[in-house]
């Protein structure tokens, strides 16, 4: 497994843009939306690993809910698999809590599942596997 990148929950991808691509330097690569997790997501190349900012599109979003309750900032660690349902199986099998047990769609063509935080010691982790591989 390799990180992928770094997700962050804010309110405004205009604003933090500001921040992260004007203030940092890091080159903007792409913005999409993806519908299926009521999401607008930024991504910035910061060298090898990306930086995604995560908008909310709803109030019923995920990222909506995260930033209601913990407010901006940190929202998960991605990291790229060959394989996420063996890797999916694998985790169940070593008795890991997870939040998706069957891949979905995320940003960029991909399959992702998260694991369980509390599995974690309270950091949310992505797999990610992209639709080419």
């Amino acid at each position: 497994m390799k990180l992928e990148h770094i997700g962050i929950a804010v309110k405004s991808i205009e604003e933090r843009l500001r921040l992260w691509r004007d203030l940092f330097g890091f080159c903007f690569e792409m913005d999409e939306e993806v519908p299926e997790q009521k999401v607008r997501v930024a991504t910035l190349d910061i060298g090898g690993v990306a930086i995604e900012l995560l908008e909310p599109l709803s109030d019923d979003s995920p990222i909506a809910k995260f930033i209601e309750k913990r407010g901006e900032g940190l929202h998960h660690l991605s990291f790229k698999v060959d394989d996420i349902e063996s890797k999916i199986e694998e985790l169940k099998d070593r008795n890991i809590r997870m939040i998706d047990e069957v891949p979905r769609k995320g940003a960029h063509c991909s399959a992702i599942a998260f694991i369980h935080p509390s599995a974690t010691g309270g950091v949310l982790i992505e797999l990610s596997q992209k639709e080419d591989n």
